[in-house]
């Protein structure tokens, strides 16, 4: 690992030198690990998104504290913190998150804290919000309901399915 003693360090000390006992070996910087003085590590502030492929489809659903990125096509519903609908994605279910952003398309109810809902978006089901973004272009067919707190009121009650096309 490249560390900043490294750069300042006396040219005249050799770098196959051991470190002087009292001194502690350079580590990286521990943004967000715990210590290791023998508790368990907490859990990462951010970790990378969980990313389901454009191949893959799911039949089920998906539940989650982290972040989710879905390319492929999911056939239930999902909850989750971030929540990411790929322009080549298909949704048929209820999804629920405190910040969701739709490009693809979404045959369901919508509910969170944060919804967007960009150029690409398709969604055919009511959206629950505390703040919307709707970009030019977007179909939207449904309805908009503002609440203070949209992903703590429980179960809702599922939508009529989909008409086929």
């Amino acid at each position: 690992m490249f560390s900043k003693t490294r750069v300042t360090e006396n040219p005249k000390t050799s770098p196959a030198a051991p470190a002087a006992p009292d001194m502690p070996a350079a580590a990286p910087p521990s943004h967000d690990r715990a210590e290791t003085s023998g508790t368990a590590p907490a859990p990462a502030r951010r970790s990378a998104p969980s990313i389901l492929s454009s191949d893959l489809t799911v039949t089920g659903n998906i539940r989650t504290e982290g972040d989710i990125q879905i390319e492929g096509t999911v056939e239930g519903d999902i909850r989750a913190h971030q929540l990411v609908i790929g322009e080549s994605a298909t949704i048929r279910g209820e999804i629920v998150g405190d910040e969701v952003v739709v490009n693809g398309r979404v045959v369901g109810r919508v509910r969170g804290l944060k919804v967007r809902l960009s150029a690409s978006a398709r969604v055919e089901g009511d959206i629950i919000h505390k703040t919307i973004a709707i970009e030019s272009g977007a179909h939207f067919e449904g309805s908009v309901q503002r609440q203070e707190d949209p992903i703590a009121n429980g179960p809702t009650r599922k939508l009529a399915p989909p008409v086929s096309e």
